[in-house]
C-alpha cells in the first residue's frame, strides 16, 4: 500500500485521526482557511461577474509550501475537513493549491471523529461538492459586499472603525427593536385573587379563572374587594375530580441552538464558551480505555436525526444498563424543522458505552458538564416516556370557578437521565384526596397587586432561538453574529441580557433608514433560503448576488449623497490629565472603555478606568481597585501593586467570614442571585443576599 497524505483543519483533529490511520497515513493541519478575500480592499470583481480574488492568507505560506512538499511525496491525498460548507469550501481551495483534478475522489467527510467512522469515510471517499462551494463563496461575497460598501459610510458619518454585516445588521435591529419596546411600555395594573385552601391539614393553592362561565380579569383593588366579600359569603365547594395519566415525552437530542440555549440555562455558559468546549470533545479527548477519541458528533448542526446505527446501539445501551421497560415500544423518530440542513445529525455522544462517569477524569470540569448534559439529553431522548398519575379538581363558590392541577410520577421513564420542566407542570401542586361534594371549609384568601411587565431582554441563549426561528444565519454563525455586536459596541452584555448601546442605536436608525433590505429580516431569511438553493443545486450563485447587490448598489449611492454626519460626543470624566490638565474622556476600544486626552494629537495620554472598591486589600489593608484585563475581563487588584501581588477575579468584600474570618467575595448564580463566598477553600461558607430588602440568608 502507497503512503497516502489526510489534511484536516486543526492539530488536535490530525493528533487524533494520526492515531486511527497507521503508518501509511500522514495527517497535516492546515489550521483553517488557507485562502480567503484580500483585507485592504474588496476582492471582488463586480464588473467580472462578482469573481472573487482569493489571495493567500498572511502567515500562510510556509505551511502551504509544507502542504504541496507532503503532497509530492503520497501517493493519494485526502481532504477531511469540516462536514459543512465551510470545510468544503477549505477542501476546494486546498484541492486548488495542490492541483488536485475535480474529478478526483479526495473529500472525507465524517460526523464522528471515531476509528470506524474515520476509515469508513476513507473508503468511501467523493469528489468535491461544488454546490456547497458554491453556497460558501455565495455567502462570503455576500457578506464582502455588504461590509465593505456600506462600513465606510458608517466611517465617514458616525465614526471610523464601524461595520455593517449582512447578518449582524438584522441581528442588531431586532435588538434595538425590542430595547423600543421596552421603553416605549407602560405598564398596566391588574389585580388577582389567590386562595389557599387546606384539607386535611394539607394546604394547596387554587386558581381562580371563570366568573358566570366567563374568563375572569381583575384590573383594581376595588373590583378585587368586592370579590373577595362575595366569596367569603359562600362555600368552596369540591364539583369535579378527575384522575387520570399521561404521558410526557422526552426533547429530542441537541441541535447547535438548542445546546447553547441548554448550556445557557443549566450549566451557566456563554454561547461562545460553549462551543469552544464541544469543539474540543468533537475533536479528541484521551480517554482511559479507548485512547484518543473525539467524545461527540459535529457541533455545528440544525438537524436532530439520529443514524440507525446510533439509535440502534442506544437501545441497546439502554436495555441493558436500565432494561426494557425503559425502552419505548418502537424507535423514536424527531421531525426537524424545514429548511434545515439534515445532512448532519443531532449532536450525540460518539461511543455511547463512554457515559459521562467513565469519562470523567480524563475531561475538565468544564467539559464533564457538557458531555454530561449530551450523553444524558441524547440517551433520555431514545428511552421510554415518563409517566404520569394526574389529578384535577374544579371547585366553585357560587358563580365563580377554580380549578388546582397536580401530578405524580408513576414511572420516570426518561427522566431518570434528564428531566426538564413545561410551563403545564410549574402549576402542578401536590394535592390532599378530595371526593365530589366536599366542602373547603378552611381557604385563606387574598388580593393582590401586579403590573403588566414589558417584554424581557434577549439574552444569548434566546436571542439564538430567535435568530433560528427567525431564520437568520446558520448554527455556524450565531455566536460569530453575537461577538461581533458586541466588540464593535453596538451591544453591550448586562447580566446576560444584550442591550445596545448608543452607537447601536445610532448604527441601526442610519442602515433602517438607509438600508432597509439590510436589516429586514424577512430579507435576510430568505437569503438564508437561497443559499441552501445553491447547495441543492437549484440556484447559481453569481445570479444570487447580482439580484442582491443591483438594490444595494442603488441604496449606497443614495446613502453617499444623503447621509449627514452624527457626531458622537464623549463622555467627559472627572479625572484631569496628568500630562496636560484637560479633563479626560471615555473612549471605547478593543477590551471596553478606557480613559484618553482630549488633547489628542498633541497630547496622547492614555489609562485604564479604575473604579475604587468599599473593601481593604485582604493582604495589605491598601485600596482595591477594579480594573481590566488586557482582553477586557474584570478583576480587582491591589492599589499598593507591585508591592502588594494581591488579584481576585470576584469582587473581595468588606464583611469578614463568620465562620473562619476569611475575606469574602461577591458571586452570582442563576440559582442563588448574588452571594458571598468565603474566599478560603477549606471554609466556602455561602451567605446569599438578597437584594430586595438588603438582608443576608446563610
Amino acid at each position: 500500500m502507497g503512503q497516502n497524505l489526510v489534511i484536516v483543519e486543526s492539530p488536535a483533529k490530525a493528533k487524533t485521526i494520526g492515531k486511527y490511520l497507521g503508518k501509511n497515513y500522514i495527517v497535516e493541519a492546515s489550521m483553517g482557511h488557507v485562502r480567503d478575500l484580500p483585507k485592504s480592499k474588496l476582492g471582488v470583481d463586480i464588473e467580472d461577474n462578482f469573481n472573487p480574488k482569493y489571495i493567500t492568507i498572511r502567515g500562510k505560506g510556509d505551511l502551504i509550501t509544507k502542504l504541496k512538499k507532503a503532497a509530492k511525496k503520497v501517493d493519494k491525498v485526502y481532504l477531511a475537513t469540516d462536514p459543512d460548507r465551510e470545510g468544503e469550501a477549505i477542501s476546494w481551495h486546498l484541492a486548488n493549491i495542490l492541483n488536485i483534478s475535480e474529478d478526483e475522489k479526495c473529500r472525507i467527510v465524517f460526523n464522528e471523529i471515531t476509528k470506524k467512522a474515520v476509515k469508513s469515510s476513507i473508503k468511501e471517499a467523493r469528489k468535491i461538492n461544488i454546490n456547497l462551494v458554491d453556497a460558501q463563496q455565495a455567502r462570503r461575497v455576500l457578506d464582502r459586499l455588504v461590509g465593505y460598501e456600506i462600513s465606510p459610510i458608517l466611517w465617514k458619518n458616525i465614526k471610523w472603525g464601524l461595520s455593517a454585516g449582512r447578518v449582524q445588521s438584522a441581528a442588531l435591529k431586532l435588538i434595538c427593536d425590542r430595547e423600543e419596546e421596552i421603553n416605549k411600555f407602560e405598564p398596566k395594573e391588574y389585580w388577582t385573587v389567590d386562595c389557599v385552601a387546606t384539607k386535611d391539614r394539607k394546604k394547596f393553592p387554587i386558581k381562580l379563572v371563570q366568573y358566570k362561565n366567563k374568563k375572569i380579569e381583575i384590573n383594581t383593588k376595588e373590583e378585587s374587594d368586592k370579590i373577595i366579600e362575595e366569596l367569603k359569603k359562600d362555600k368552596f365547594i369540591v364539583t369535579k375530580v378527575k384522575k387520570g395519566t399521561k404521558a410526557k415525552n422526552p426533547l429530542p437530542p441537541f441541535t447547535t441552538s438548542t445546546l447553547q440555549q441548554e448550556a445557557s440555562k443549566k450549566l451557566n455558559f456563554m454561547t461562545k464558551r460553549t462551543m469552544s468546549i464541544a469543539q474540543v470533545l468533537y475533536e479528541g479527548v484521551e480517554v482511559k480505555g479507548y485512547g484518543t477519541v473525539g467524545l461527540i458528533t459535529y457541533m455545528r448542526t440544525d438537524s436532530v436525526r439520529i443514524s440507525d446505527e446510533a439509535q440502534g446501539k442506544a437501545l441497546e445501551f439502554i436495555n441493558l444498563n436500565y432494561g426494557k421497560d425503559y425502552a419505548p415500544k418502537s424507535p423514536r423518530i424527531y421531525k426537524g424543522k424545514k429548511n434545515i440542513q439534515d445532512a448532519h445529525e443531532a449532536i450525540r455522544p460518539s461511543i455511547i458505552e463512554i457515559t459521562p462517569e467513565i469519562a470523567k477524569n480524563s475531561l475538565t470540569s468544564e467539559q464533564f458538564k457538557l458531555y454530561s448534559l449530551i450523553w444524558n439529553r441524547f440517551m433520555a431522548s431514545q428511552m421510554a416516556s415518563c409517566e404520569l398519575n394526574t389529578n384535577s379538581i374544579e371547585i366553585r363558590n357560587g358563580d365563580y370557578k377554580f380549578k388546582a392541577s397536580g401530578s405524580t410520577i408513576k414511572f420516570d421513564g426518561f427522566m431518570k437521565l434528564y428531566e426538564y420542566a413545561t410551563e403545564e407542570d410549574n402549576e402542578d401542586v401536590l394535592l390532599p384526596k378530595l371526593e365530589e361534594n366536599d366542602d373547603l371549609n378552611k381557604v385563606d384568601i387574598e388580593g393582590k397587586q401586579h403590573f403588566t411587565q414589558p417584554p424581557a431582554r434577549y439574552s444569548e441563549a434566546s436571542f439564538v432561538k430567535l435568530l433560528e426561528e427567525k431564520g437568520i444565519g446558520r448554527p455556524s454563525t450565531y455566536v460569530p453574529t453575537i461577538t461581533t455586536l458586541l466588540s464593535r459596541d453596538y451591544v453591550k452584555r448586562e447580566k446576560k441580557n444584550l442591550i445596545p448601546t448608543e452607537l447601536g442605536f445610532i448604527v441601526n436608525n442610519m442602515l433602517s433608514e438607509y438600508f432597509k433590505q439590510i436589516v429586514d429580516v424577512d430579507f435576510t431569511a430568505e437569503m438564508e433560503k437561497n443559499l441552501d438553493h445553491i447547495e441543492e443545486g437549484e440556484e447559481e450563485w453569481r445570479k444570487v448576488v447580482a439580484e442582491f447587490f443591483q438594490p444595494l448598489k442603488v441604496a449606497i449611492d443614495k446613502a453617499e449623497k444623503e447621509v449627514s454626519k452624527v457626531v458622537i460626543e464623549d463622555k467627559v470624566s472627572d479625572v484631569p490629565c496628568d500630562k496636560c490638565g484637560r479633563m479626560m474622556v471615555i473612549k471605547r476600544g478593543r477590551y471596553g472603555n478606557f480613559l484618553a486626552c482630549p488633547g489628542y494629537p498633541e497630547c496622547k495620554n492614555a489609562k485604564p478606568i479604575v473604579e475604587e472598591i468599599e473593601a481593604p486589600c485582604p493582604k495589605c489593608g491598601g485600596k482595591i481597585l477594579a480594573k481590566k484585563s488586557k482582553k477586557g475581563k474584570k478583576f480587582f487588584g491591589c492599589s499598593n501593586y507591585p508591592q502588594c501581588d494581591f488579584v481576585s477575579w470576584n469582587e473581595p468584600l468588606k464583611d469578614k467570614c463568620p465562620d473562619c474570618s476569611s475575606y469574602m467575595v461577591l458571586k452570582y448564580s442563576k440559582t442563588k442571585g448574588n452571594y458571598a463566598q468565603c474566599s478560603n477553600s477549606d471554609c466556602n461558607k455561602v451567605i446569599i443576599i438578597n437584594k430586595e430588602n438588603n438582608e443576608n440568608k446563610e
